[in-house]
């Protein structure tokens, strides 16, 4: 049905009222209504949503939109129905959040021809009973939004999504529009292919948006920077998202606790509670809403300030539509991602247990998405790059790469030692052993393979271990070395990397990947700076708490990390405790070693403060949250009881994993546990003693990373796990 460009625009300012369409927006919606299919590429905030409502609402039949996000359909369902006033049967949406009487209704309005537009979830669309109900209606187009779902090669893909033809066929033919904000040339493909619109006309917009800033910051202390950058951005709309649900829940409590209003927002949510979250972040009662990446966030709020990520996102273009939801009015847009190896480890390990295909998927995804988080050029540039897009500008003057170049260095050299070194040895090992060899630190892993006696050894000694670490790392990115994860990151030698070593070319690496922290550390905010360089710590107390500490250790015969960690000494360089209580606030510090260590460090941290006159601050740097953990009253009992780990980790639907997470965080919160009796059972007593003196005697930390190395392959980490909290029950608490 050909419909003229008078009548759009007059319709256009008629129900949206707008005065001119934006970008492609007339194109599309004439290309439609004339009844062609399409495929529609167009970044968040581009106006994707008008080029199927305008059409529904002008052509005869109704339009079916198939959308997996739940909370959006309410949300756009409400929009419709403000855009034409005193009919509220012309937008509905059908999905499992609905009663028997509310269907009802659907299905009346639907049937009457009331209803223009149809917001459907793929797995609603499917059913049966919809199925046959559909096909009583007149369709005048179906709607495919979120249309990367399709794909595996996508950031969220949904299998029900490749069921959509089959379905378009058994209820009736009509043209097909596919609406995605993040779409590769691969993932473009596989949608139109899926969909069956080979014949569809390509609608493709700039991914460039000038109005937001990309920051990747290091992960050291990420809660009190994003307190501390929230309280610098008073009443701005902001979204934080995280990878875990509990995550999730603790960082929306902890906000709340240090006065700024957020809420949580997940799929573990019961929908009542999710609408009302949603509700009071569009109403602004809330300033911050707090998501789950695995989660959509239905959220069309065009005064986004800021889009935090707590954890890197899996894929590229879940961070290009993510980030995406900041400044869509084209104002101010903040985009900052903390990043973490942990977090990419974490992620590579939610992997494992997948089909091989989704597997391999999965890595090269996780492997661009940290070229991007390590790269020191344009941010923006290296996102067109990845949809397809060039970006000529030398400098975005928008992203911490361009405002703050780091320093490079042509490291071909450096490259050409790692690959020798990996190619001259027999086995494979990780980036730390590799580190250490070349920068000629002796430790007794390395004693015990008479690495110290290679030719290579200290080789590179006039570098640190951690600048080899970060050359080791960025050969990964680059394809030169392979890390396997399955066998505990054990590194190898790739073929691109033997033809690097064969002929050398420049090899622009980083020198040093640390994010300086442009602000003043001497802010109002009472949250200070974050950790690396600057850290805000008071270095001349900082020095002499850490003679203390090394005192106190010679006295008690333990290692100085046993007493009290580098982080938590920060802290206390930080916010100068002098009390027990205020001692609890510090990072790593719960009450047993509060009370068993502490009496020395507050009675030091006391003097220093009257004798320099210091002024502490009022707010301890941010309130923690009380240990609310519903399961811990329930573990400690069951292990005063002896209860098998098993049964424990069975009642409370755990698995092995989890239960330790758990008991692990009893135990630094200060609580002693007695575990001997699931230990006696499950462990030798040769190896309980190898791993307890490795703790007592060599450790330099209590990282389960750092042990794993050290200990070797034959020992199990579940093992390793019990064993140090047996060592922290009986020396540290």
């Amino acid at each position: 049905m050909a419909i003229g460009s008078s009548v759009l625009h007059e319709k256009l300012k008629e129900f949206f009222g707008f005065d001119s369409f934006k970008a492609d927006q007339e194109r599309i919606i004439r290309h439609l209504t004339d009844g062609r299919n399409a495929f529609v590429l167009m970044p968040t905030g581009g106006g994707k949503s008008l080029c199927y409502q305008l059409p529904a609402l002008v052509m005869e039949g109704t339009a079916i939109v198939i959308s997996p996000l739940i909370a959006l359909m309410k949300n756009q369902v409400d929009a419709i129905r403000g855009f034409v006033a005193g009919n509220d049967g012309i937008a509905h949406f059908l999905n499992s959040s609905l009663n028997k009487a509310q269907i009802t209704e659907v299905r009346n309005d639907l049937l009457s021809g009331a209803t223009k537009l149809l917001y459907v979830a793929p797995e609603s669309l499917t059913k049966p009973e919809n199925v046959a109900l559909l096909k009583e209606i007149k369709i005048s187009f179906y709607a495919v939004d979120e249309a990367h779902c399709i794909s595996e090669w996508g950031h969220d893909f949904r299998p029900e999504y490749r069921r959509i033809r089959a379905i378009i066929e058994e209820i009736s033919i009509a043209p097909v529009i596919a609406l995605t904000a993040t779409a590769t040339p691969k993932v473009q493909s596989d949608i139109i292919k899926n969909l069956g619109i080979a014949d569809a006309e390509i609608f493709k917009s700039s991914f460039n948006r000038p109005n937001l800033y990309y920051e990747i910051r290091d992960k050291s202390d990420p809660k009190r920077d994003i307190i501390k950058y929230i309280r610098q951005n008073p009443g701005k709309s902001g979204i934080i998202y995280c990878l875990s649900r509990k995550k999730v829940e603790e960082l929306a409590e902890l906000l709340n606790i240090n006065g700024i209003k957020a809420a949580p927002y997940h799929a573990g949510l019961d929908a009542k509670t999710r609408a009302e979250n949603q509700d009071k972040f569009l109403t602004e009662e809330i300033d911050v809403i707090v998501a789950t990446i695995a989660f959509g966030m239905g959220i069309d709020k065009p005064d986004v300030r800021f889009v935090i990520h707590y954890d890197i996102p899996k894929s590229i273009e879940g961070y290009y539509q993510e980030t995406g939801r900041a400044g869509r009015d084209g104002k101010e847009g903040q985009c900052i991602t903390f990043y973490s190896h942990k977090d990419i480890q974490k992620l590579e390990k939610f992997m494992q247990g997948k089909p091989i295909a989704e597997q391999e998927i999965g890595k090269q995804l996780l492997l661009e998405t940290v070229a991007y988080a390590e790269s020191n050029s344009c941010r923006r540039q290296l996102l067109l790059n990845y949809f397809g897009e060039d970006y000529t500008e030398e400098n975005c003057g928008a992203c911490d790469n361009c405002l703050h170049p780091k320093k490079q260095f042509d490291g071909q050299e450096e490259m050409c030692m790692i690959i020798e070194l990996i190619e001259s040895l027999p086995e494979h090992f990780k980036a730390e052993h590799l580190a250490n060899i070349l920068a000629g630190e002796s430790n007794s892993i390395i004693k015990s393979y008479k690495h110290d006696k290679l030719e290579m050894f200290g080789a590179g000694k006039d570098r640190s271990p951690h600048f080899w670490n970060a050359v080791i790392h960025q050969g990964t990115v680059l394809h030169l070395l392979h890390k396997d994860i399955e066998s505990y990151g054990l590194l190898s030698v790739t073929e691109e990397g033997l033809q690097f070593l064969a002929s050398p070319s420049q090899l622009m690496l980083t020198e040093d990947r640390e994010f300086v922290d442009g602000e003043d550390d001497d802010d109002d905010t009472g949250i200070a700076a974050v950790r690396g360089s600057g850290s805000g710590a008071d270095p001349q107390l900082l020095a002499m708490l850490k003679d203390l500490r090394k005192d106190v250790a010679r006295k008690k015969g333990l290692q100085p990390w046993v007493i009290f960690s580098d982080p938590s000494l920060e802290d206390m360089a930080i916010m100068y405790p002098v009390t027990i209580d205020e001692l609890k606030n510090c990072q790593g510090v719960g009450e047993g070693k509060a009370r068993k260590f502490g009496k020395e460090f507050i009675s030091l941290i006391e003097k220093y403060v009257a004798e320099n006159d210091i002024m502490r601050p009022d707010d301890f740097v941010m309130k923690s949250i009380v240990n609310k953990s519903v399961n811990k009253v329930f573990i400690i009992q069951s292990i005063d009881r002896k209860l098998p780990m098993e049964d424990i980790a069975d009642a409370k639907g755990m698995d092995m994993e989890e239960l330790l997470d758990e008991i692990e965080a009893i135990v630094y919160s200060g609580t002693k546990l007695d575990l001997d009796y699931c230990i006696d059972q499950a462990i030798d007593e040769d190896t309980v003693e190898d791993i307890y003196d490795y703790f007592r005697n060599e450790a330099e930390s209590d990282s389960l990373e750092d042990a794993m190395e050290e200990l070797g392959p034959d020992y199990d980490e579940t093992e390793v796990r019990l064993v140090r909290i047996k060592f922290l029950c009986e020396v540290a608490n």
